[in-house]
């Protein structure tokens, strides 16, 4: 084996073996510790083994980087530009007496995103090792779903059978990894019938799992990633349309066959109380913007108490900090549908980045705090992409270059009979 491909091949076992512990492996121990068959031997998992992963995955991509300059593009610089500054932040209010909880999730939260974004930056997510492995990850968490969920919702606390019921995950973290498996698989899954499956088991399962945000996050990958292979969009556009219509004018009758869970608030957030706290804590954060519109008031709330938006970021490292969050996301995205998406080549790269990036923007201006991981997948799905195309067009030919071209064939055989000897 060549030298490169072996370290290649390094690159993406490091790669997946992050995937696959974050997400799947996360999902799974918490399933093996609410059933009780396993106590807390890693607490909640995902800091400890996040810690673990680190050294070798900034180890792993350093090196891809000290052999390939190229392979740190500018996308890559930003990201890490913007974890600086965001350190820079928690360090310097860390310094001033911050709160400490609030202080030690950030830094939590730096690292859970450098690792994803390593995880999904370094992993080879079209080998077909890996997409076997994300699609029986996909059939084994959805069996588990439905196999213990209660009265239409899962989640394992009530069971009682929890030796650590403290260290067990939420519906938020099973959602999670449940989400980021799927996207993964789903990019690269070029078969339209496989597709289909896909969506029609991932949507009972994130229904189920109670996660309204993961929920939304999924259908609206949906028609981004099916218009997107489509050869006739506005044929699908209007299919989409009249899908639409028709479950609108029969939703009645599909509440009444549907399960009660805390997903069908999405139909009347008035009578969310989840819906309704996170608005106050938005208005909340206005305040504390209106006061502090430049630098922010970082750590000004009790922990847990933060806007469920974007707007946390402003709060939380200022408008510089606010504005630097939405650009390398944003910016990115312009490009990509503009010169990408409309293309007649059809590249699982460029849909996982500008998927990606889209649910990322949804969730950010929706629900989700402004230190999501979707943030480290899609700048490295994104950075991935990027590469991919650069090294694509400056790639040297697998078999050489062309024979010499000759104007008469007797030039190209000057003794035609030397070739029968």
């Amino acid at each position: 084996m060549k030298p490169i491909a072996h370290t290649a091949g390094r690159e993406h076992r490091a790669g997946m073996l992050a995937f696959f512990a974050l997400f799947p492996g996360f999902f799974f121990y918490h399933t093996a510790l609410g059933l009780g068959k396993i106590p807390a031997v890693l607490g909640g998992y995902f800091a400890p083994v996040s810690l673990l992963l680190l050294p070798m995955l900034c180890f792993v991509y350093a090196s891809k980087v000290r052999r390939d300059t190229n392979y740190l593009g500018k996308s890559d610089i930003a990201f890490f530009l913007y974890l600086a500054y965001f350190a820079l932040i928690v360090g310097v209010n860390a310094v001033a007496g911050a709160n400490i909880v609030i202080v030690t999730n950030h830094v939590l939260s730096i690292i859970f995103i450098v690792n994803v974004f390593f995880a999904f930056r370094l992993c080879d997510l079209d080998e077909r090792r890996f997409r076997q492995m994300a699609l029986g990850s996909l059939l084994a968490m959805s069996a588990i779903v439905f196999a213990y969920a209660v009265d239409g919702s899962f989640y394992l606390a009530p069971l009682g059978t929890a030796k650590n019921p403290e260290s067990l995950a939420s519906y938020q973290g099973f959602s999670r990894s449940y989400l980021f498996t799927f996207a993964a698989a789903i990019a690269y899954t070029r078969s339209g019938p496989l597709r289909i499956f896909l969506y029609c088991l991932a949507a009972p399962t994130l229904f189920v799992n109670t996660a309204r945000s993961e929920f939304v996050a999924m259908l609206f990958m949906i028609p981004i990633i099916e218009l997107y292979h489509t050869r006739h969009k506005s044929f699908m556009t209007a299919i989409f349309i009249v899908l639409g219509l028709l479950l609108y004018s029969s939703l009645d009758q599909l509440l009444s066959m549907l399960p009660s869970n805390r997903v069908l608030e999405l139909l009347d957030l008035s009578q969310s109380t989840s819906a309704n706290k996170r608005h106050h804590l938005s208005e909340y954060a206005l305040n504390s913007i209106a006061q502090f519109p430049i630098f922010g008031d970082y750590a000004s709330y009790s922990p847990g108490l933060y806007a469920h938006n974007v707007l946390s970021a402003w709060v939380d490292t200022g408008m510089a900090g606010f504005l630097f969050v939405l650009g390398i996301l944003i910016v990115p995205a312009i490009p990509m549908f503009f010169k990408g998406y409309f293309s007649r080549q059809r590249d699982s790269a460029f849909i996982l980045g500008f998927s990606l990036c889209c649910i990322t923007v949804l969730l950010l201006i929706t629900s989700h705090y402004f230190t999501d991981m979707l943030i480290g997948a899609t700048m490295a799905a994104y950075s991935s992409y990027r590469y991919g195309m650069t090294h694509a067009l400056n790639r040297p030919s697998d078999i050489g270059p062309s024979a010499p071209r000759h104007p008469d064939l007797r030039q190209a055989m000057p003794d035609p009979g030397a070739a029968r000897i």
